[in-house]
């Protein structure tokens, strides 16, 4: 009989995900290479290599595996070569099992992107990493494995750091009172979509126990657009500082730079999200699991408040301008 969840990375996704479980009364397991995870009485974190041949041991006896590791570099190149076999592995423990694989996905696989993006839209772009994304998600609904691909857009909230839009580049810039120019990708006043992670958590640990999410793909309920601009103010408002000088990374500059430095490169690859409207809708996946996004004041204020404790600042280190 299974007596756990198993959760594979201990990123934003993976931690909120096991806090949500453990929260909720059930064990959890978080699998990690460093053995990091939540502190929790009923977490159990154990270190293990992934790509390794102890994985169906290190899973267990899982009632749900919640696989929320990634490749090793934002670098397509690293995705092509890690990703497909993670996630091949992980299918295959998984179908033995028969539990459920619950996967965070991206945006990046979808097409049409000059309107609301639905569950229902193709996911089928043909380059870069949005291909690695399509070739994934074209593998798991081979897989004999029950699968279900929980959608996101750029993420907002505790935990999210170098990866995230309006992680650390951002709010520890903001709680600080720095005054130098905040440059963002693309555009400052096309509305975008932001996921808080916690909404992100809480539909796959919902969707992992409903039969009727088995094989979709669902969107993680995701509240209305905002763009980078009021997204700065709104976590500027709820710090209690003043919003420094904004201004934009010229993509023909960034496409420059980007044929020396790899790293610029890739990030060139997605700025169409940025530069045009970029938006999620998660209304049926919203009525399908019974879900309500968080309000965007609500997840500046989780967000504001980790970055503050994270920091080891307090309200009075605010520098209101």
């Amino acid at each position: 009989m299974s007596t756990h969840h198993t959760v594979i990375g201990a990123g934003p996704v993976g931690r909120a995900v096991a806090e949500q479980l453990a929260g909720a009364g059930h064990a959890v397991r978080v699998l990690t290479r460093s053995g990091s995870g939540p502190d929790h009485p009923l977490v159990e974190r154990r270190r293990a290599d992934v790509a390794g041949p102890g994985l169906a041991e290190a899973v267990g006896d899982a009632h749900a595996v919640f696989l929320c590791l990634h490749a090793s570099a934002y670098d397509v190149r690293a995705w092509r070569r890690e990703l497909p076999a993670l996630e091949a592995a992980v299918l295959r423990v998984a179908a033995d099992l028969g539990a459920p694989v619950v996967f965070p996905e991206s945006l990046y696989s979808y097409v049409r992107t000059d309107r609301p993006m639905t569950e229902d839209d193709p996911r089928d772009r043909a380059t870069g990493k949005g291909a690695v994304r399509r070739d994934l998600l074209r593998a798991r609904a081979q897989s004999p494995a029950t699968t279900v691909s929980v959608v996101a857009s750029d993420f907002v909230g505790p935990h999210v750091r170098a990866g995230g839009h309006l992680g650390e580049r951002v709010v520890p810039a903001l709680l600080r009172g720095e005054r130098r120019r905040l440059r963002v990708l693309g555009s400052l006043d096309q509305p975008h979509s932001w996921t808080f992670v916690p909404d992100l958590a809480r539909a796959m640990v919902v969707a992992a126990a409903d039969p009727a999410a088995a094989g979709r793909v669902v969107h993680a309920p995701t509240a209305g657009p905002r763009t980078q601009r009021e997204m700065i103010h709104l976590l500027a408002e709820t710090a209690g500082v003043g919003t420094p000088p904004l201004g934009v990374l010229p993509t023909p500059v960034l496409r420059a730079v980007g044929l020396a430095h790899r790293q610029t490169r890739e990030l060139v690859e997605i700025s169409y999200q940025f530069e045009r409207p970029f938006v999620l809708s998660s209304t049926a996946s919203e009525a399908r699991l019974g879900l309500r996004p968080t309000t965007p004041e609500e997840a500046a204020r989780q967000t504001v408040a980790w970055w503050r404790d994270e920091l080891g600042l307090d309200e009075s280190s605010a520098a209101v301008a």
